[in-house]
């Protein structure tokens, strides 16, 4: 038998034999075992069939501060105004059953309403801002004087009583959007109170005013147009 023969008997052989030497390499256990709990660490999926799975609580997901809900942005600021109205406090026609004419106004301080009565058993009712606690008043006047934009000259009296808060008002401010008194003002007989209305419109139906009547901006301006000086005016 030629070299070349003897050398392919022998390569042969070993080709047949590497496949059974593998398999009894292997034969007890595959090296690594994919655990069924895929959320579990990776290292700890390597092993036999014996490691049990490690499930681990997840962690919860805390909210990105530019992605803030705004219902959990106002909750940590429980004495940020509310911005948004009630809508009872909105304009709108109602039933009037009162026994006062068409064109007069009435104020519901109470209930923080403010009616103008109209024509077949209709009111035009709007939300308002009233006196705070030992500010409020009754009684009827008429209107006397309508301003646009009014400016505004606090009485001594608040002017005292707010410094004493550590709130230092102006003696006069001019008329315009950052004034309190807002973008119309009817004044109410020989008082220092008026109807106007406010750059705080989330302060309507709230008691809040030192005993003037509040509006949103809006509102005061529709009214404005809707009454004459010399209206009746029955606050209650």
């Amino acid at each position: 038998m030629s070299m070349k023969s003897v050398f392919l008997a022998l390569s042969i052989l070993s080709a047949m034999s590497m496949p059974a030497l593998a398999n009894d390499r292997y034969r007890e256990r595959p090296p690594v075992v994919v655990s069924p709990d895929l959320t579990a660490p990776w290292v700890m999926q390597l092993g036999g069939a014996q490691v049990r799975p490690v499930v681990y609580p997840q962690r919860p997901v805390r909210p990105s501060l530019f992605q803030q809900p705004r219902a959990q942005a106002v909750a940590a600021r429980p004495n940020a105004p509310r911005l948004r109205i009630d809508p009872q406090f909105l304009p709108q026609m109602v039933q009037y059953q009162g026994k006062e004419a068409p064109g007069t106004i009435v104020i519901d301080t109470p209930n923080r309403f403010l009616y103008l009565v109209m024509a077949d058993g209709k009111a035009r009712r709007y939300g308002v801002g009233v006196g705070k606690p030992g500010f409020e008043w009754a009684g009827t006047h008429k209107i006397t004087r309508k301003n646009e934009w009014p400016s505004w000259t606090p009485p001594q009296e608040m002017i005292t009583r707010e410094s004493a808060k550590g709130h230092y008002l102006p003696a006069f401010m001019e008329g315009g959007p950052q004034n309190p008194m807002g973008a119309r003002a009817m004044y109410l007989g020989s008082t220092l109170y008026r109807i106007h209305g406010t750059n705080q419109p989330w302060t309507i139906g709230s008691n809040n005013s030192s005993g003037c009547i509040r509006m949103r901006n809006e509102d005061v301006t529709d009214l404005y147009e809707r009454v004459n000086v010399g209206t009746r005016v029955i606050v209650i």
